[in-house]
């Protein structure tokens, strides 16, 4: 008799803007032909295209984890546009790069970044979610707009680590990176979390 067993397809899955290959190893682990792309070299050994993100997008991927720099997304930072400080043009330019990620010809696509105006000049995101929501002790809030993918669970819910500054609460991890010289310090920030990409893989890497 026919084998009617399904099995779990492996698929070929792109992490654009990556070079960490925390995501894209969380997917190679699960068995998956994953790739990261980034215009620096990888940071750890693995499937890695060192370029243009844009220039890989139609190679017949099934899914795409994208984070694109927020370095003129974030809202925090909008003020420099405001201000006269950064030119609008900067801020228009990164988010016709998102409209290009959003808009690949891949099936299944999830984009993260932290609040941005992506919300406001684009679409609102799908889920917010945390890391303390994925056993990280951090508070960061992550938004995620995705197509043909369900809301991320939470998998390990922790309590925060914040510090009191200003009569505001905030990270202590955030806190604690205003010691480190600028140059690192954006670098150290939007590392992404373990937790996070352990459960994309785990929840999205199962229904190939």
């Amino acid at each position: 008799l026919e084998n009617n067993i399904c099995k779990k397809k492996n698929m070929k899955i792109l992490i654009a803007c990556e070079y960490s290959g925390i995501v894209r190893d969380a997917f190679a682990a699960k068995g998956h032909d994953a790739w990261s792309c980034d215009i620096l070299p990888t940071e750890s050994p693995g499937n890695h295209f060192q370029g243009d993100i844009l220039e890989h997008l139609d190679k017949g991927w099934d899914m795409m984890i994208a984070h694109p720099p927020c370095t003129h997304l974030a809202v925090s930072g909008a003020r420099w546009f405001t201000e006269g400080k950064k030119p609008w043009s900067l801020q228009e330019d990164a988010l016709d790069f998102v409209r290009k990620l959003l808009s690949a010809p891949i099936n299944k696509i999830a984009l993260e970044n932290p609040v941005s105006v992506i919300s406001t000049k684009i679409r609102k995101p799908n889920q917010i979610i945390q890391p303390f929501e994925y056993g990280h002790n951090v508070t960061k809030k992550t938004c995620l707009w995705l197509k043909n993918l369900p809301n991320l669970k939470p998998t390990k819910i922790v309590e925060p680590d914040t510090v009191l500054v200003n009569g505001k609460r905030m990270s202590r991890f955030h806190y604690d990176t205003f010691r480190l010289p600028k140059k690192i310090r954006g670098k150290v920030r939007s590392r992404f979390y373990e937790g996070i990409a352990k459960a994309m893989a785990d929840q999205w890497g199962n229904d190939g």
